[in-house]
């Protein structure tokens, strides 16, 4: 399938800035049980030490930790469901972004700024202030155009690439749960 062009990618950020600024939808849950390994679930537990339980953020260095260890503040990565169609508009491979939670929600720095609290079906989660950018693996899944566009003065304003967040009280997700701010 051959991959959107810059031209098109520009032309679906008018549809992005429609994403509900709060009442937003759960649409997707992915776990990462291993590198380059992914499990789309209907049911998911937050939990405050896991993060998504069976998945491997827990085991994945960091270079923002002085020990390369996981970051804390990288718990869950969650990207907009608007964003993630008009980059792949073939729905089997939207998995392949590496987010745990795709949301029809505005991840925008205006919306979601750092330590905003956003309740999903039975668990309470919190956006940090850790970037979350595109890379080298995201682009050789979806293009350099559409890394270009993430990683764009837009792309940044909006959060297009998403934003990191860390579970606050723990609790179980559904897909098509309600994703509100707290």
């Amino acid at each position: 399938m051959q991959q959107p062009t810059r031209g098109q990618l520009e032309a679906g950020l008018d549809e992005i800035r429609r994403s509900p600024a709060d009442d937003g939808t759960l649409e997707l849950i992915v776990r990462r049980p291993a590198v380059d390994e992914r499990e789309v679930l209907e049911v998911g537990d937050l939990d405050i030490d896991e993060g998504l339980v069976g998945d491997t953020w827990n085991q994945r260095p960091s270079r923002r930790t002085e020990d390369g260890g996981p970051h804390p503040g990288m718990q869950l990565n969650l990207i907009n469901s608007r964003l993630l169609a008009l980059i792949s508009p073939d729905p089997d491979r939207r998995p392949l972004s590496g987010d745990q939670l795709v949301v029809d929600l505005d991840l925008s720095n205006a919306n979601l700024p750092p330590w905003t609290r956003l309740s999903i079906g039975g668990a309470v989660i919190e956006v940090t202030d850790q970037p979350h950018t595109g890379c080298a693996k995201f682009s050789g899944r979806f293009g350099a155009d559409a890394l270009r566009l993430v990683n764009s003065e837009v792309g940044r304003n909006l959060n297009l690439r998403g934003v990191n967040a860390r579970v606050v009280e723990p609790g179980p997700i559904h897909r098509g749960d309600c994703i509100r701010k707290v």
